[in-house]
């Protein structure tokens, strides 16, 4: 029998099989995608899409602060003194940072300008931080070298930086901000919160290393701060500076300030100050040197306000610019002291106690008079009280009040011993002399407000009587003679007081002051310089204050385009004054 070959049979799939496999692939595709819809469209879903998203934004979507910008200080004509100019501030995760390579850092200490020593310590100190800066109010040129380098955990921010166009000129006046631009001294101090911009916020995304890679949205728009416009007038301001440094630096004096203001409105149109600063770069500054001397600092004003004890005389009707005073012998003997003259006047009129600044007539004037009448004369122009500018530290200065006076405490005040003030309230006081006694607010800020009303605080006519008696300190034989500005009539006083020590008055230390206004017939300006401790052979008013006042008033009558007048001797003026008052009584 032949042999039987065997057929190999393969076992088939059952279709049932086959078609259960294919509806569970089905199944499970369905379920992939309804899981996935549930994910990321069923917004009730449990750790659906909703709660993936918020996940997701929490890890990559940042809120970033938006600075503000400070608002800007101009003088009256809107010369810019203060402004703030954008710069970048650098800072790091140290986390993220001390992952670099130590070439990584090397470029980065670089280009910051620091020892690569350093910088480690820095990332050493701040080990367990997650911010710390590497540099402040960097240039934006500087600062984007910087992040050019891509270093994993380095990062900008915008901020703002004072910067003052003047400096050195105006530091005293406007002061300064901090670093996080906040006003610490002067009137970024007193006007910060005007100034202040509110910073507003946006929506960043920012990739793992912390890098923005995406602006979403700006939550709230930053709002800038308000500008600041000054009755400053940058041009007198440079001036007066200017002179009044040349002086304090020629006599070797300590110190020095001058206030100029405005005699139709009161404005203070120049406040400059000696020693100074550059705000913009303070390192090594000293406290002395930021101080706004001619509003903080109190002093006796000395010989400038016997015009306004003759002022107080002439009030009562029993005195005349003509009315003699005996000085024989040259001195008055009164318990306690003996004052003295330069040398025996002998019988000289009241325009001529004015005129040489006699001491021994004004004490009688003064002892003449009813004890308290002078120091409410003081009182009404304005001194023993603030001035109200609204400047940190304003001293409001020292009028003393007494039920009796000693006869030495009456001479001494009348001729400006035993009281304080400071250089804006003198220039005040002078301001009503020279407004033929109306009083005006004295301000530091332009505002739109409609302003106060002048006070009428002493009769006109006699206002203008010692206008007449104080052109005469500036003529020939007056001791204010180096104040005269060629073309205008100068009414002014000099000055000359005693400091005060430890143990009193110090014989051999002083301080010398000019008050005044020009022109004199119809004033524009009122200043006031004073020169603290000359220590080179000058010392008296008239020779180291007077003529920083008419070094600068020549320099203002141009500035300002005031013309000259014809000139009149301070004697005929004096007799038309005498002669317009007789004809009203």
């Amino acid at each position: 029998m032949g042999a039987v070959k065997k057929q190999q049979v393969t076992p088939g799939i059952a279709r049932w099989r086959f078609a259960l496999v294919a509806v569970l692939l089905c199944l499970l595709a369905l379920a992939l995608v309804l899981h996935l819809a549930r994910l990321q469209v069923l917004p009730e879903a449990e750790r659906g899409y909703r709660f993936l998203q918020d996940q997701g934004n929490a890890r990559t979507i940042r809120s970033e602060e938006i600075a503000a910008y400070r608002g800007s200080i101009v003088d009256r004509n809107g010369e810019l003194l203060a402004v703030s100019t954008p710069v970048l501030t650098l800072w790091a995760n140290p986390q993220l940072l001390r992952e670099a390579s130590a070439d990584e850092l090397r470029k980065l200490a670089t280009a910051l300008n620091l020892k690569p020593a350093a910088l480690a310590e820095r990332l050493r100190k701040y080990r367990n931080k997650e911010f710390m800066y590497l540099r402040r109010h960097m240039a934006p040129d500087g600062a984007k070298r910087v992040l050019a380098l891509n270093t994993a955990g380095v990062y900008g921010k915008k901020e703002y930086r004072r910067f003052y166009p003047a400096g050195e000129v105006t530091a005293q006046l406007l002061g300064f901000t901090n670093i996080d631009d906040r006003g610490q001294e002067g009137l970024e101090l007193a006007y910060n919160q005007w100034l202040t911009g509110e910073p507003g916020a946006q929506q960043v995304v920012k990739d793992l290393k912390g890098r923005t890679v995406q602006d979403l949205a700006v939550q709230r728009e930053a709002r800038p701060g308000q500008d600041l416009r000054l009755s400053i007038d940058l041009r007198l301001q440079y001036l007066a500076y200017r002179e009044l440094k040349r002086a304090v630096t020629e006599n070797e004096a300590a110190s020095g300030f001058m206030v100029i203001l405005d005699a139709h409105s009161g404005d203070v149109l120049a406040m400059a100050n000696q020693p100074s600063f550059n705000p913009n770069n303070r390192k090594g500054v000293r406290a002395a040197q930021m101080r706004n001397r001619a509003l903080i600092d109190q002093f006796e004003p000395g010989s400038t306000v016997k015009p306004i004890t003759v002022l107080a005389a002439l009030e009562t009707g029993r005195y005349k610019p003509h009315t003699p005073i005996d000085t024989s012998p040259g001195y008055i003997r009164l318990p306690g002291k003996t004052l003295m003259d330069h040398r025996n006047y002998g019988k000289i009129d009241v325009t001529k106690v004015i005129t040489k600044s006699s001491q021994v007539g004004i004490s009688k004037i003064a002892l003449d008079l009813e004890p308290n009448s002078v120091r409410a004369l003081f009182y009404r122009l304005g001194l023993g009280e603030a001035v109200g500018t609204g400047f940190p530290g304003e001293a409001a200065g020292i009028l003393p009040s007494r039920s009796r006076w000693q006869p030495i405490e009456r001479a001494n005040f009348a001729f400006g011993y035993g009281l304080t003030v400071n250089a804006v309230q003198l220039a005040e006081a002078y301001s009503v002399i020279a407004n033929a006694g109306l009083k005006r607010p004295v301000s530091l800020v332009l505002s739109g407000n409609k302003r106060v009303e002048p006070e009428q605080v002493v009769e006109g006519p006699l206002t203008r009587e010692v206008t007449a008696m104080l052109e005469t300190v500036i003529g020939p034989e007056g001791t204010g003679k180096r104040a005269a500005v060629e073309g205008y009539r100068v009414a002014g006083k000099t000055g000359t007081v005693h400091k005060v020590g430890s143990d009193g008055y110090v014989s051999n230390r002083y301080r010398s002051v000019f008050a005044g206004f020009i022109p004199a017939d119809r004033p524009r300006l009122i200043a006031v310089v004073v020169v603290d401790d000359p220590s080179r052979a000058k010392y008296y008013g008239g020779e180291v204050a007077a003529p920083v006042f008419g070094k600068v008033m020549a320099g203002a009558m141009r500035l300002l385009q005031v013309p000259p007048a014809e000139m009149a001797p301070a004697e005929e003026q004096l007799a038309v004054q005498l002669n317009e008052r007789g004809s009203k009584s």
